[in-house]
Order: structure tokens, then C-alpha cells, then sequence
């Protein structure tokens, strides 16, 4: 026994020598990309299925250890299935990483994966009509769900509705929300400061049964698609008149007219305004580079 341990700890020595920098940043990343997985599951069915897979494939190194074939085979069977299950009894959560990693700001600044954005002009004007919308809507306790498209494209949820293709503005989001009207009951989905559909069926939470009780359909669908896209999504509650917004899976309750305007014009003027400066600070201008290196030659010459 201590000669078999000997063996070992001469082994990982051996491992250990050969390891390069190279090597070092290979695990740093692969622990990154592990700890993200491993983020994303947390809570759900997936986080049960990784455990179960742990176990068969410990169970299936310590039969193979005691050399015991027959259930090494069944064991081992079995484990190669699960490689086929994972796929399938994963894709939702496979669906929502890949999903993830689409909206992270490198993959933003791929050139033909952006999609075209309204002018602040546009959006201002969107801006006014929501927040005026939804204090009026509000004051009336009329129940709303108004989902703002950014750079994830909602395309799956558009088609369920009913396209409508108009100029923002409260009284029109008035009539769409008034109760039992053929398009009251649905979110409508914006686009480049459009409303593009009405009455769109929006995808329940991931963990549904972490959501407070006391919140209703509308709030629970919000916080739905908030988690499979980067859309900002506002709420009012038809119990309560409160207004809320989802976002990253997240709801923020409580706004008023004016906290609501704050929000969306930093998140849709602001942001974008910063982000947009940024990538053409990024893109390098030639005229400016050769007066840069003209100015260089110059202050050369005079020393």
C-alpha cells in the first residue's frame, strides 16, 4: 500500500514538472468557464442531474480501481448514455449559457451581430409615452406589460402575438390595456422605439417557485423573459396600480413616473450613448493618425 502511494506521489511530481504557463492559464480558464456553468445551474434540475453524474462516474473510477468487470461494463454503460441524457435533459440550461455569452459586451462588438438601434431622438419620444402611459394606467389600476427589445432579438415571442407596427404613445398603450379588449391580454414588445406586437405570450421563470406568491401572471412573465434576454420590462400591477420593472431575471416595484424616466432614460439614452462612443474611440481614423505622426516629426525636429 505504501509502495502504491509512493508511485502516485511520483506521478503527480512528474505532472507537475512538465507544467508550463501555458498550461497555467489553460486551468485559470477552464475554472472560469466551470464557475460560470456552475453559477448558472445553481437551484435547478441541473444542479440534481451534475450530482447524480458525479457519483456514477466516482462509482465508475473505484469499481474499475477493484477490477470488478461486470459492473465496471454496466456502470461504464451507462455513463456513455448520460453523455446523450445531458444534451436533452440539459438543453434549457445549455440554452440560457449560450444565450449569456451572446450578450456579453465582446459579442456585442461583432459587426454584423448588432443589430440597428433607434436614434436618442426616437427613444426620447418612446420614453414619454411609456412613463406617461403607465401613470395613467396606474392611477386607473389597469393592468400593463410593456417588453423594450434591446440586442437580444424577440422574435420567438413576436410571432404569438399580433403585429401592429405603430408610433408609440399613451393613449394607443391605453387602448391596447384596456380589460377585455382582444389585445389587452399579452405584452406588447417594442422595437427601435416602436411598438411592433401586441398581445405576445412571454416564456415563465426558470424557478418559478422562487417567485413570491403574491405576485401575479404579468409579473412572473416579466421576470421570464427577463432571464432569456437582455429586454427591459415594465409592469403595472391591475391589483395594486404599482409599477415594476424586470430585468436579468431581477423585478424592481415601486416606481413612480418620474423614477421610472430616470431608469429608462439611463438605460436606453445613457448607455447606449457611452457604448456607441466607445466602439468609434475603438476604430482607429486614419486622418487622425497621420497628424499624430506629423506632430511627433515636428516636436523631433525642434528638440
Amino acid at each position: 500500500m505504501f509502495a502504491y502511494l509512493v508511485d502516485i506521489w511520483d506521478n503527480i511530481r512528474s505532472v507537475i514538472s512538465y507544467i508550463t504557463i501555458v498550461d497555467i492559464f489553460d486551468i485559470i480558464f477552464l475554472s472560469a468557464i466551470l464557475f460560470f456553468c456552475i453559477k448558472l445551474m445553481r437551484e435547478t434540475r441541473a444542479e440534481q442531474l451534475i450530482k447524480g453524474i458525479a457519483f456514477l462516474a466516482i462509482l465508475l473510477f473505484i469499481l474499475d480501481q477493484l477490477q470488478f468487470k461486470v459492473m465496471g461494463m454496466i456502470a461504464e454503460t451507462f455513463f456513455n448514455i448520460g453523455i446523450l441524457a445531458i444534451i436533452v435533459m440539459f438543453q434549457p440550461e445549455l440554452r440560457r449559457i449560450l444565450e449569456r455569452v451572446g450578450r456579453t459586451k465582446m459579442s456585442k462588438r461583432i459587426p454584423f451581430l448588432e443589430g440597428g438601434s433607434a436614434d436618442n431622438t426616437k427613444t426620447n419620444a418612446a420614453i414619454n409615452s411609456i412613463v406617461k402611459a403607465c401613470e395613467n394606467l396606474s392611477r386607473t389600476m389597469t393592468g400593463a406589460l410593456i417588453v423594450i427589445e434591446q440586442q437580444t432579438k424577440l422574435g420567438e415571442q413576436i410571432e404569438t402575438g399580433t403585429i401592429i407596427n405603430a408610433t408609440p404613445s399613451a393613449e394607443l398603450f391605453g387602448n391596447i390595456f384596456v380589460p377585455n379588449t382582444p389585445l389587452h391580454d399579452g405584452a406588447v414588445i417594442m422595437r427601435n422605439g416602436i411598438i411592433l406586437a401586441a398581445a405576445c405570450y412571454l416564456p415563465k421563470p426558470a424557478k418559478e417557485e422562487l417567485v413570491p406568491k403574491e405576485l401575479g401572471t404579468r409579473h412572473r412573465a416579466a421576470i421570464g423573459i427577463s432571464e432569456v434576454s437582455d429586454a427591459i420590462v415594465i409592469v403595472v400591477s391591475e391589483e395594486t396600480g404599482v409599477i415594476s420593472v424586470a430585468e436579468d431575471g431581477k423585478l424592481t416595484r415601486n416606481f413612480s413616473g418620474v423614477t421610472l424616466r430616470k431608469y429608462l432614460t439611463e438605460r436606453l439614452i445613457h448607455e447606449n450613448t457611452e457604448n456607441n462612443k466607445k466602439s468609434k474611440n475603438g476604430k482607429k481614423n486614419p486622418e487622425t493618425s497621420k497628424k499624430l505622426k506629423k506632430e511627433k516629426k515636428t516636436a523631433q525636429s525642434e528638440k
